[in-house]
């Protein structure tokens, strides 16, 4: 039976007519080439090469052989072009999709780190809210939602992601601005913004009202974590908000206040059951968990 470098090395002599040429050509020593030779020839008990001043020239009963080990030799070409095309994600797609507090800051810096990885790589993101996630997946659109609730499921699994905190967001020029923490019993006392509490994600945002028996009224409602931020940037009341959709720091007009309680909340990656993830959905979610347990004030 011939080995991969047997054939590699067998062709290599073939096209160089030389020992030397064919170390060359291997980028390895000229004795080992010879000493690999011998041994294929003793175990082939076929001399495949008449050694002629110098040279190796095919043997005629050998011709038809050398036929066939260069067309393997081209079939495993093929195969680690194709393979190396794996590797830089040439000509395929990853379709995942994200609630937007994860999709805000943390699956554009979990994406650049995939694509460092996967140059080659074609990716669709979808922004979902909650109750659209099971949809996504169950029809097949994609192949990961980043979620921030569980769901009970018989074929989709919910994986932990991540942990994170809520953080009061407070308009920069308010005299709240002046605070590093605040209580929810404070916080209950101004104007609102905020999802609605009746959405998941919103129940997520109320918890610790409804943990501390402290009633609340959501003034201003909107749908997504970027809008309730610019909402409390143009001073039109406070908020509170997950830290990861605040995580760049850069959200203008506001500032964020350590709440004097436990709001500890979990996220999940949510995916089926019965289809297993491609490789690039598999480091997608490990690079996603990495960047949010990084992004953790």
């Amino acid at each position: 039976m011939l080995t991969l470098r047997q054939i590699e090395v067998i062709r290599a002599i073939m096209v160089t007519g030389t020992i030397a040429g064919a170390a060359k050509l291997l980028g390895v020593a000229a004795p080992g080439v010879s000493r690999l030779m011998k041994y294929t020839e003793d175990s082939l008990r076929i001399r495949l090469f008449n050694r002629s001043h110098g040279r190796y020239v095919p043997t005629p009963e050998a011709r038809h052989i050398f036929g066939l080990l260069d067309n393997v030799y081209r079939q495993v070409e093929d195969l680690q072009y194709a393979v190396q095309r794996l590797e830089r994600g040439a000509g395929l797609e990853l379709s995942v999709g994200s609630v937007p507090s994860i999709a805000n800051v943390m699956v554009p810096r979990a994406i650049a780190k995939l694509r460092q990885q996967y140059p080659e790589l074609y990716v669709d993101i979808n922004i979902l809210k909650i109750e659209e996630a099971i949809d996504y997946l169950l029809v097949g659109r994609g192949e990961v939602v980043a979620i921030s609730s569980y769901l009970e499921h018989s074929i989709i699994h919910f994986e932990p992601l991540s942990t994170g905190r809520l953080l009061c967001i407070v308009p920069e020029n308010s005299p709240l601005s002046e605070k590093d923490t605040i209580a929810p019993a404070e916080i209950v006392r101004h104007t609102l913004i905020g999802i609605d509490p009746n959405d998941p994600y919103g129940r997520v945002m109320t918890e610790i009202f409804r943990r501390e028996n402290l009633s609340f009224d959501m003034r201003i409602k909107a749908r997504f974590g970027t809008t309730v931020c610019a909402l409390v940037g143009a001073d039109l009341g406070i908020a509170i908000i997950d830290e990861f959709t605040v995580a760049d720091g850069r959200v203008p007009g506001i500032k964020c206040l350590e709440i004097e309680a436990d709001t500890t909340f979990s996220t999940y990656v949510a995916y089926r059951r019965d289809v297993p993830l491609s490789i690039f959905s598999e480091r997608f979610v490990e690079t996603l968990r990495s960047e949010m347990n990084r992004a953790k004030r």
